[in-house]
């Protein structure tokens, strides 16, 4: 969780690609129809005149503005593909790192297992520009580690913000809750002194474990915690406009609920980010909202991901 990984021997990009040229595209093909039939089960619950009516109280201009912050959130996380090139030290250009970022992310938001869904895709773009296996397992470490300390810095800050939320949602009493907070708050803390402190490569069995410098340590915590604070704003945009909630306790049922997709491993948090949310903030009629958010946060760029792999795919046959 804090490492950048080096496995030996090396697999060549050139070796790798042309053994398996069909799987990625294989892997595609399935995140496209496992999420529509994903999407469909999770729909099938619910009564479609009850979903159109809460989907239809939501403010038109509030389902804009989760649009617009859902897409400063695929911005921020670009930077994460960016950042990890320079950690790898196979820097390309921003335009590149940006447009394979966003849609390796469009696709494992969806699918989930997002090291291997959003990982083939990564490979996909980044071999043609020269870096193999190795480089993509560094990537994906170091990526994975930046959400990790987002949700550590922002989960702890709304326990700290509003412990009486905590309390509710724990069942523990407040001190407690602030001391968890706390308590918390020494993982990202370590991660930087870590970071400035371990300045050589150590060795464990076959791995090869080395620390970002400290000022990728302090670029992916930023990065990570904008990342979350915007996928919240998309959230909160969309409840707000249905129910008299905060940003702060829509904050924490958030990173609550992403935690819990990232256990269960959900394909795109189906069932699982409407259950807890609403469980959280003990509002069932928010459902409604919380599909439209889905709508914004996992479809619209699902949908734009696929038009876009499909263009990147055509021009480098074309090439």
């Amino acid at each position: 969780m804090l490492t950048r990984l080096q496995t030996e021997p090396t697999v060549s990009a050139g070796d790798e690609g042309s053994s398996h040229p069909w799987f990625p595209r294989l892997l595609i093909a399935f995140a496209v129809l496992l999420s529509a039939g994903l999407l469909y089960r999770a729909l099938a619950r619910y009564d479609p005149g009850e979903l159109f009516d809460s989907i239809r109280s939501v403010d038109r201009s509030q389902l804009f503005m989760a649009i617009g912050w859902a897409a400063a959130s695929y911005l921020c996380l670009t930077l994460n593909d960016f950042l990890a090139l320079r950690y790898v030290g196979k820097p390309l250009p921003y335009r590149y790192a940006a447009l394979t970022s966003f849609v390796a992310l469009a696709f494992g938001h969806n699918v989930g297992f997002a090291a291997l869904s959003s990982g083939a895709i990564r490979y996909r773009f980044y071999s043609v520009k020269g870096l193999g296996s190795e480089d993509l397992a560094k990537i994906i470490v170091f990526c994975g580690t930046t959400i990790f300390l987002g949700m550590f810095v922002l989960g702890d800050t709304a326990l700290l913000l509003r412990p009486e939320f905590g309390e509710t949602m724990t069942g523990l009493s407040q001190p407690a809750v602030i001391g968890v907070g706390i308590g918390l708050l020494a993982f990202p803390l370590a991660y930087l002194v870590l970071a400035w402190c371990w300045r050589t490569p150590k060795k464990l069995f076959r791995w090869s474990i080395e620390m970002p410098g400290v000022g990728l340590a302090f670029a992916q915590l930023a990065v990570g915690t904008m990342n979350f604070m915007f996928v919240a704003a998309c959230l909160y945009s969309v409840m707000s406009s249905v129910a008299d909630v905060g940003y702060v306790e829509v904050l924490a049922a958030f990173v609550i609920a992403n935690t819990a997709t990232i256990v269960t491993h959900t394909p795109g948090g189906l069932g699982v980010i409407e259950v807890v949310v609403t469980l959280l903030l003990r509002r069932p009629d928010l459902v409604g909202a919380v599909l439209v958010f889905r709508f914004a946060y996992y479809l619209l760029p699902l949908a734009v991901g696929a038009i876009v792999f499909a263009l990147a795919e055509a021009q480098r046959r074309r090439a």
